[in-house]
C-alpha cells in the first residue's frame, strides 16, 4: 500500500523532532555538556534520521519505516 506524501512527512516530522528530544535529553543529563553543544549533537542525529527516513522511503510500501 502506498503511502501518501502528506504521510510520509508526518512521519517523518514525529521521528525527526523524537530523535532530536531523546537525543538531546541523553546527552545533556548524561554528559552534561553545554547547551550549545547538546542541541549540535542532537541535531546531528535528528539529521540521520532524517537521512533513513528518505532512504526508507525508496523500499517496502513508501513510508519514513525501513520495515513494512
Amino acid at each position: 500500500m502506498a503511502v501518501s506524501k502528506y504521510a510520509f512527512w508526518r512521519d517523518t516530522a514525529e521521528r525527526v523532532g523524537m530523535t532530536f528530544a531523546q537525543s538531546f535529553l541523553a546527552i545533556l543529563v548524561v554528559g552534561d555538556w553545554s547547551s550549545v553543544k547538546t542541541a549540535g549533537m542532537a541535531g546531528a542525529t535528528a539529521s540521520l534520521s532524517l537521512l533513513k527516513s528518505l532512504v526508507a522511503s525508496r523500499f517496502g510500501d513508501g513510508s519514513a519505516s525501513a520495515v513494512d
